[in-house]
C-alpha cells in the first residue's frame, strides 16, 4: 500500500508507507511552508500517535519553529487553537476513521482551515525538494505544552448565544457516549456534563486500542445501540477517532442516521437565527449530502450551495458566502461562529439544545425531519481506471439527466440521485445513492456498481 497524499493530508500504514523518513519530510516541509512560525500539534490518541508526534515535534524544533503541543485532542481543537493563538499553522497526527494500522498527518493553515488545493501544491513542492536547512544548536525552536486547551474549546461552545445550559439541564437527559478509546474521551463527556446531562461513558479510556471498527456507521455501533436500550438512555453519541464526525443513536437504539446530524443542526441554527430576526441565510454542504438539507432550508427561506466532497471545499465556500452553517453528510458540522472546520463537539452542543427545545424523544425529532434514505458502497480500484469510467458514464447520462462533474460524477434524477467518486483517503470508488425509500436507493447503488465494473 502506497502513501495516500491528498487534500486531506497524508495517510499510510505505519512502518510500511508511513515511515519516520516520510514524517520528517512532510513536517520539515510544512515548517518551511509556514515560514518557521508557531505551529500547533495535536494527536488523536492512536497507539502510534506518541512516537509520530515526537518525530513531528523534534523536526519542527530542528527547523526553528515555536511548537505548542496540545497532546491528545480533537482535530477541530487544533484548528481553534491556531485561530486563538494566531499561529502559522497546525499538524494533527491522525488517520481519522482508518483502522489502527494506519496513521497520518493533517495540515492546517494559519486561517485554522485545512490547506486548499493550491496551498497543498505549494506545500508538496517544498516537501518534495527533499533538502531542508535545519537550525544550529543555539537557534532551535521552543516547545510549550498546553494539554488543557480542550477546556477553551468547551468554553467557546458554552458561550454561544444559542446554547442555554439551564434549558438542557432541565431535560435531565441521560446520554451514552462512545469515543472509541481515542481523543473524544478527553472532551465529549466533559462537555455533556457541563450541559447538565447524566453521562454514561463507553470506550472513553483513550488507550488508543479501538473498541470496534472506528468509522461511526451503524454496523460498527451495535454495542452502543444495545447500551442505550439497556441504560434506558435518551440518546447515544458516537464520534470518530479525531472527533470531527458526530453520529447519534435514538432512545430506541436505532441510528438517527449520520446524514441527519447536519440536517438537524441546520434546522436548529436557522430557527435560532429566525428567532433573532435574521433571515436570508446560506447553507453549504457537499455534493454527497442528503436533499433533506434543501427541504429544511426552504422552510426558512435559506439557500443551499454544494461543493466537492472535502472539508476544505465546504469551509472555503462557507467563508466566501458568509454561510451560517454547513458541513458534510458523514456527520460533520461546521459552525463558523466557533471556527471553520468540522467539529463533533460543536455538533453535540447544538444537538443537545435542539433536543431540549424540541421537548420530545430523539426518535420523534428524527421523524419530524424530511425523510430520505441513503445507501453507500465502495469498489476497490484494483485495475479499474476510475477517470475513464466516470467519463463514460457522464457521456451516457448527461444527455437525459442533470449531471455534475465537479467531484467525480453526480447524477440527479427527479426523485433520487447517485454520486460516484474516487476517495481522497482510500484506493476505492465510492457509490452513494439517495431516494425516498431504502430499496430504491439500494437498487441505484446496485445498478451503478454493475455499470462501473462493466
Amino acid at each position: 500500500m502506497s502513501l495516500m497524499v491528498s487534500i486531506s493530508g497524508i495517510r499510510g500504514i505505519v512502518g510500511e508507507s508511513l515511515t519516520p523518513e516520510t514524517i520528517v519530510k512532510y513536517a520539515a516541509g510544512f515548517a518551511e511552508y509556514c515560514k518557521r512560525g508557531t505551529i500547533i500539534v495535536g494527536r488523536d490518541g492512536r497507539i502510534t500517535g506518541k512516537s509520530i508526534a515526537d518525530i513531528v515535534v523534534a523536526t519542527l524544533l530542528q527547523m526553528g519553529c515555536k511548537v505548542v503541543s496540545l497532546g491528545i485532542c480533537p482535530t477541530p481543537t487544533v484548528g481553534l487553537a491556531i485561530e486563538k493563538m494566531h499561529a502559522a499553522g497546525g499538524i494533527v497526527i491522525t488517520a481519522s476513521h482508518n483502522p489502527m494500522i494506519w496513521n497520518g498527518l493533517k495540515f492546517i493553515g494559519s486561517s485554522g482551515m485545512f490547506l486548499n488545493g493550491e496551498e497543498n501544491r505549494q506545500f508538496w513542492a517544498i516537501s518534495d525538494q527533499g533538502y531542508f536547512s535545519y537550525k544550529k544548536w543555539n537557534d532551535q525552536g521552543t516547545l510549550t505544552e498546553d494539554p488543557d486547551f480542550i477546556n477553551e474549546h468547551i468554553n467557546t461552545i458554552l458561550a454561544l448565544p444559542c446554547i442555554k445550559r439551564t434549558e438542557i439541564a432541565g431535560r435531565k437527559l441521560k446520554v451514552v457516549v462512545d469515543c472509541v478509546n481515542t481523543a473524544g474521551g478527553n472532551i465529549a463527556p466533559k462537555l455533556l456534563r457541563e450541559l447538565g446531562c447524566e453521562v454514561i461513558e463507553m470506550n472513553c479510556e483513550i488507550s488508543g486500542i479501538f473498541s470496534h471498527t472506528p468509522e461511526p456507521i451503524p454496523e460498527n455501533l451495535t454495542d452502543l445501540s444495545a447500551r442505550v436500550i439497556k441504560e434506558k438512555a435518551d440518546l447515544g453519541i458516537a464520534v470518530d477517532p479525531d472527533v470531527d464526525r458526530l453520529v447519534l443513536i435514538t432512545e430506541e437504539g436505532k441510528p438517527f442516521v449520520e446524514e441527519y446530524t447536519i440536517v438537524s443542526t441546520t434546522k436548529f441554527i436557522l430557527e435560532a437565527e429566525k428567532q433573532m430576526g435574521r433571515t436570508d441565510h446560506i447553507v453549504v454542504v457537499n455534493l454527497s449530502t442528503t436533499r433533506a438539507v434543501e427541504d429544511v432550508a426552504m422552510e426558512y427561506g435559506a439557500k443551499v450551495y454544494r461543493t466537492p466532497v472535502g472539508e476544505i471545499n465546504v469551509a472555503s465556500r462557507m467563508k466566501q458566502l458568509h454561510s451560517v452553517i454547513g458541513g458534510e453528510g458523514s456527520g460533520g458540522v461546521i459552525l463558523p461562529e466557533v471556527h471553520l472546520g468540522r467539529d463533533a463537539i460543536v455538533g453535540i452542543g447544538l444537538f443537545m439544545q435542539l433536543l431540549a427545545n424540541f421537548g420530545g424523544k430523539a426518535s420523534a425529532l428524527k421523524a419530524s425531519l424530511p425523510q430520505y434514505e441513503i445507501v453507500k458502497n465502495k469498489i476497490e480500484l484494483g485495475t479499474l481506471k476510475p477517470d475513464e469510467i466516470l467519463k463514460r458514464l457522464h457521456e451516457k447520462y448527461s444527455k437525459t439527466e442533470t449531471t455534475n462533474f465537479d467531484d467525480g460524477l453526480k447524477i440527479d434524477f427527479p426523485a433520487s440521485w447517485v454520486h460516484l467518486r474516487k476517495s481522497n483517503t482510500e484506493p476505492i470508488i465510492r457509490i452513494i445513492a439517495e431516494a425516498k425509500t431504502r430499496d430504491e436507493a439500494a437498487q441505484l447503488v446496485d445498478r451503478f456498481q454493475k455499470e462501473i465494473i462493466g
